[in-house]
């Protein structure tokens, strides 16, 4: 495989899990009144990657966080899946998968005031990824 090829794949495959992250928030917020507008949900993907290497970086936070942020780093990087990605729509549903678990067991273990410290996105990410995560607002 060229280095293109790989490259190709793993932008496609954030692509793909970012289109997913932007459905289920969609899903998530439909019986709310303040609803999350098109450049808040296409700028959480990147919001949500700045805020994983926060976490994972903070001394604050336990080091199980921390441990968990790093396994799926290098899951995601990883060339092997559970599912392989030349599979059709679940090939990439694994990973979109795995992010959501780890993201709601870091962001809830980590709590709130951390995840409101290191978060660089708008106040209306910061609800949406409470709303996936299940986490109260203060």
């Amino acid at each position: 495989m060229q280095w293109w090829q790989v490259a190709g794949t793993v932008v496609a495959g954030l692509v793909l899990l970012w289109g997913a992250l932007i459905a289920c928030l969609a899903w998530a917020s439909r019986g709310q009144a303040e609803k999350l507008t098109l450049i808040d949900a296409l700028r959480l993907g990147p919001d949500v990657v700045r805020l994983t290497r926060r976490l994972a970086t903070d001394r604050a936070v336990s080091w199980t966080v921390r441990a968990w942020l790093v396994v799926l780093l290098v899951y995601l990087l990883l060339p092997i899946d559970l599912v392989p990605d030349f599979i059709p729509v679940i090939g990439y549903a694994d990973d979109a998968l795995v992010v959501a678990l780890v993201l709601r067991f870091a962001t809830r273990r980590a709590g709130a005031a951390a995840i409101e410290r290191h978060w660089p996105g708008t106040p209306q990410g910061l609800q949406a990824l409470r709303t996936l995560a299940g986490l109260q607002a203060p």
